[in-house]
């Protein structure tokens, strides 16, 4: 086979796959299968540029950042929908319907809670999707639609152009897991799927968007030129043999038929894996759609209803204070059990001591609580009439209550976090970081092989890696003895890691990849950097005055000394192994752009810090110059834009060699 034809089976496989796993649930290929499958197009793609398809698999996981989005003249107006309230005002709306169609028939769907956006397919071929706007202007999000996997990139049987409507939302189970991971790294939280899915949508950033595993319901059909239809229902029908995600949808003859199946989507309104915010009454028949026609701002055939939020009292059992992943203290409130949106709630987030004293929170309070979109329970406010008398502040803990290390507010945030090296409340992150590729680069150390040496209690630190022996290890796979010599074999070579790694993989806080790199040359040696105080380190360079109390109370700490300890005493280096270096690029920043290839991305990246220069991601005006490959893309035009100075691998590799 050759690489043409290769890379198009690939392709037809991998997103058939997609649509088993993203729109039918019901996946019929293992993720390692499809992951070695993707690996296998991105190599080929490498190799033959000029076979890469813009539509590929491979671009799903983000293509190069946007500096701005493009305006877009929908070819048919994305209309909104006249809001109703109440059961009486479906009727009124079915009345009015019935004056000019008397055999009215509904589709009735679930109203989703996303933004609004068209998808444009050419010849089967996905050229362009735009968010709705004012309903005639939007905005191009092409590139950030090509990372949500139910989209199909190619149609078969298509008419020669399509325009299909769809609603973008962030699953509640992604919701979660995206909030969860912000409130253990102090950030924001989203706050609702909505939001987030909006904010997604909108990234310059490609790769942002792929980050945050967006997901469709396509629910009508704007335009299929050479096709004629005479119903709504047949057209999702048609849109779901064509493999989009298409909104269930359900036919009713009559108003008391469509107020049955609101109700029921109100009442298994948490059974759905995305928010709804209402339920869709649309008349079926497209004929009767045209004879009705719209108002200067609704359709006339069709409204939307509207539940309304469900707000409860409830009472304060007890405020617990749980520690994340990332050190951060989050406290959570026991409520009494109260039903809310369906389910029955018994606690809610506190977010941080902040939000605590903003709304003066305190143990034994009657609140108020409800839904935050439709995921996690949120107290809106105390009741103060039923306060009782011997209710007191709550404050957060000054010391970590898993590990007892000293508790800091990040100097940034509303955060608190726990301090301590070896806090067990942190372990599987810091090993997950300490292993990962930026830092000891220790291969076969997955999150399932962690999980399993720490349950085993084999490790109870990131220095205890190096204490495994075989015994520990070779229960873990079916093959063994020769997986867990592997993975001895990896973490022996690890010991000989350059010491701007072990700063990094030792998870300071402030002290990112580049950092670690500057500190490892700046001071040489893990002792010299252990001894610096806080003046020393900010005449580093990028090294500021938060960022250096961060490392001098992180080797302050008695957790981060014993773990230090063992760590040289297992023979990890302390000494920096990097080649000294000039600074000729020292107060130069570099932008990276297209496919290198005469170095890769951090091979570039290297010799450029190693000299003094800094490496950025986006082109500005300070910067200094851009190196771009083949297929260099949007950076480039930028820079053209900007008058920035535009380097060849060559003419970057003559500089370096000067």
């Amino acid at each position: 086979m050759n690489p043409r034809e290769e890379i198009a089976h690939l392709t037809e496989v991998l997103e058939r796959a997609n649509h088993q796993y993203y729109v039918l649930d019901a996946p019929e290929m293992e993720d390692y299968e499809y992951d070695r499958l993707l690996r296998r197009l991105e190599e080929l793609e490498a190799a033959h540029p000029e076979l890469a398809s813009p539509l590929s698999p491979t671009r799903r996981v983000g293509g190069e950042a946007l500096s701005k989005f493009e305006k877009v003249e929908h070819a048919v107006p994305l209309e909104s929908l006249q809001d109703v309230f109440s059961p009486d005002e479906v009727r009124e709306f079915d009345g009015r319907v019935r004056e000019s169609v008397p055999d009215a028939v509904y589709s009735v769907e679930p109203k989703v809670d996303g933004l609004s956006v068209a998808l444009e397919y050419v010849d089967g071929a996905f050229v362009r999707g735009a968010t709705r706007g004012d309903g005639r202007i939007g905005e191009d999000v092409t590139e950030n639609l090509k990372t949500i996997r139910s989209i199909p990139m190619h149609l078969d049987g298509a008419p020669h152009r399509l325009i299909v409507r769809g609603e973008v939302f962030m699953p509640r189970a992604v919701f979660a897991q995206l909030n969860e991971a912000r409130e253990e790294e102090g950030k924001p939280l989203f706050a609702n799927p909505r939001n987030a899915a909006a904010g997604s949508l909108r990234q310059l950033d490609p790769a942002v968007a792929a980050e945050r595993r967006l997901d469709i319901l396509v629910f009508n059909l704007q335009l299929a030129e050479g096709r004629e239809f005479t119903s709504h229902i047949e057209t999702l029908e048609f849109l779901q043999a064509l493999r989009f995600h298409v909104i269930p949808h359900t036919r009713c003859a009559t108003a008391d038929e469509a107020l049955r199946r609101i109700a029921g989507i109100g009442e298994t309104r948490d059974g759905f894996a995305f928010d709804i915010d209402g339920a869709v009454v649309k008349l079926d028949s497209l004929p009767q759609r045209a004879q009705l026609g719209s108002t200067a701002k609704f359709p006339r055939w069709a409204c939307a209803y509207k539940y309304p939020p469900e707000i409860r009292e409830t009472l304060v059992e007890d405020i617990v204070v749980q520690v994340g992943r990332t050190g951060v203290l989050t406290p959570r409130a026991v409520v009494s059990p109260v039903r809310l949106a369906g389910t029955t709630v018994t606690s809610a987030t506190l977010h941080n001591q902040d939000f605590i004293s903003e709304k003066d929170i305190r143990i034994g309070d009657t609140v108020t609580i409800r839904k935050a979109g439709e995921i996690i329970p949120e107290i809106l406010a105390v009741v103060p009439e039923k306060r009782p008398q011997d209710a007191v502040p709550f404050r957060l803990p000054s010391v970590c209550p898993v590990c007892g290390a000293p508790v800091e507010r990040d100097p940034d945030g509303a955060a608190m976090r726990c301090t301590g090296a070896e806090c067990p409340a942190q372990l599987s992150r810091n090993i997950a970081h300490f292993v990962s590729r930026g830092a000891m680069d220790i291969e076969g150390l997955g999150e399932a092989i962690v999980d399993q040496l720490i349950a085993g209690g084999h490790i109870h630190s990131p220095a205890d890696i190096y204490y495994l022996q075989l015994d520990d290890l070779k229960s873990l796979w079916k093959s063994g003895t020769r997986a867990a010599q592997k993975l001895l074999d990896s973490i022996a070579a690890s010991r000989s890691a350059d010491l701007s790694r072990l700063i990094y993989a030792l998870g300071i806080r402030q002290v990112g990849e580049k950092a670690a790199k500057v500190l490892a040359r700046t001071f040489g040696s893990m002792d010299a950097l252990m001894q610096a105080d806080e003046a020393a380190l900010t005449q580093v360079s990028d090294i500021g005055a938060i960022t250096a109390q961060s490392i001098v109370s992180w080797f302050a700490s008695p957790q981060s000394q014993h773990m230090l300890r063992r760590l040289r005493e297992a023979g990890v280096n302390f000494e920096s192994t990097a080649a000294p270096a000039d600074d000729r690029f020292a107060g130069m920043t570099f932008v990276l752009t297209g496919a290198l290839s005469l170095f890769t991305r951090d091979e570039a990246t290297e010799k450029i810090e190693a000299h003094g220069g800094k490496a950025s991601g986006s082109v500005s005006k300070k910067t200094t110059y851009v190196v771009a490959g083949e297929n260099a893309g949007s950076k480039l035009r930028k820079a053209g834009e900007l008058g920035i100075p535009v380097l060849t691998e060559q003419q970057f590799l003559d500089m370096l060699q000067e």
